[in-house]
């Protein structure tokens, strides 16, 4: 890769009404930490176990050591895609694992590494168990994603290397193959603080953003996809024959919250996203596996598997949440965009590229072209 391309906002534009944190990332929620493994090799035609390899890992890490939770809830737009762990979630109402993020044929060596990971710490003769929560898009239109090059020593890299600040983005750890409005996408993310003034909280987005069709594309609310068409900046999916379904694809959202919220606050929460992603164009076609996850670190649990009668928590008032509900839909919005702003163009296997999206068209935009 090359130097960091510019974010959404380092082009003057400008995505909703809310501040943003300091780092305008998840992990402006303290505690959280962001990790990548990035894996490319290789060029030319697909020969599968071989390459070429575009894929990787990303994990997002909760606060806390691996004995303690956080509240969550989950919510599927649409279904054509996988997350691990979730009806523990939806029984439990808590997120007890680092949340894995790879390509779709990658999910169980990631899911197994984080148990694997969450066992090497612990004595031999502890009766540890984990649900580990791991996510998938799929990056095969520019990977060998059936060579399943993601090995567990990857998973354990990305935890390595998981850190708070800012995040890198584009074609990074699980994002590294992903396509999203035809243009080259991957990982993103945007942060959100609600009552600044009297120390607020803050909700944070991370997505893997590999969804969505050209013309619908929207950046701070102009049809830029319309803007710029195939006969410009060709479609990745140009080359394949049959084409495959408008829209394809699949998006991950991950939401964190330092508010303290209740696993039904959290699946609320959850809900939103879905919004922020119809904002930038995104549909839940048929064939999308759009499934998105909320945690809230305003409580956090520790041990919840002590022996204790009574666990005393906090939560917000219902009345509350709705302007937790816009800073989620504006920080998944704005995750999508750096996305796409991040990605680099990329060639995969069988010479495929995914174009990035034109920077001079979003200056534009920002200048009011």
């Amino acid at each position: 890769m090359t130097d960091r391309r510019p974010r959404a906002r380092e082009l003057g534009i400008r995505i909703g009404l809310l501040p943003t944190g300091r780092n305008n990332a998840i992990t402006d929620v303290e505690g959280v930490r962001v990790g990548h493994t990035t894996l490319v090799h290789g060029h030319g035609p697909l020969r599968r176990g071989e390459g070429p390899v575009r894929t990787g890992v990303t994990v997002v890490v909760p606060p806390g050591d691996e004995r303690d939770a956080v509240y969550a809830g989950t919510h599927t737009l649409n279904g054509n895609g996988e997350m691990t762990g979730l009806e523990w979630i939806r029984h439990s109402g808590m997120l007890t694992t680092p949340i894995g993020l790879t390509n779709t044929h990658s999910v169980g060596v990631v899911r197994d590494a984080i148990v694997a990971a969450g066992a090497r710490n612990r004595p031999e003769q502890e009766l540890y168990w984990a649900l580990p929560v791991v996510a998938e898009t799929w990056d095969g239109l520019l990977n060998d994603i059936n060579g399943q090059h993601v090995r567990r020593e990857h998973l354990f890299a990305a935890l390595d290397a998981a850190a708070g600040g800012p995040v890198a983005e584009g074609n990074v750890g699980g994002g590294t193959g992903m396509v999203c409005h035809e243009f080259k996408g991957g990982i993103g993310t945007a942060s959100r603080i609600i009552d600044p003034g009297a120390g607020g909280y803050v909700v944070g987005a991370l997505v893997q953003a590999n969804h969505g069709r050209r013309e619908r594309l929207t950046v701070a609310g102009k049809p830029v996809g319309q803007l710029i068409p195939r006969t410009e900046v060709p479609s990745p999916y140009a080359r394949l024959r049959p084409p495959p379904e408008a829209g394809s694809g699949s998006i991950i959202v991950i939401l964190a919250t330092d508010a303290p919220l209740l696993p039904h606050q959290c699946r609320a929460l959850a809900e939103r996203a879905g919004l922020g992603v119809a904002r930038v164009g995104g549909a839940g076609e048929r064939s999308s596996g759009d499934i998105f996850l909320c945690f809230a670190t305003g409580n956090q649990l520790t041990n919840p598997e002590a022996e204790t009668q009574v666990r005393h928590v906090r939560t917000v008032a219902d009345r509350a949440l709705s302007e937790l509900f816009w800073a989620a839909v504006e920080a998944t919005e704005e995750a999508i965009v750096n996305a796409l702003v991040a990605a680099e163009t990329m060639q995969g296997c069988n010479d495929v590229v995914a174009h990035a999206l034109p920077a001079d068209a979003l200056t534009a935009l920002a200048d009011g072209a």
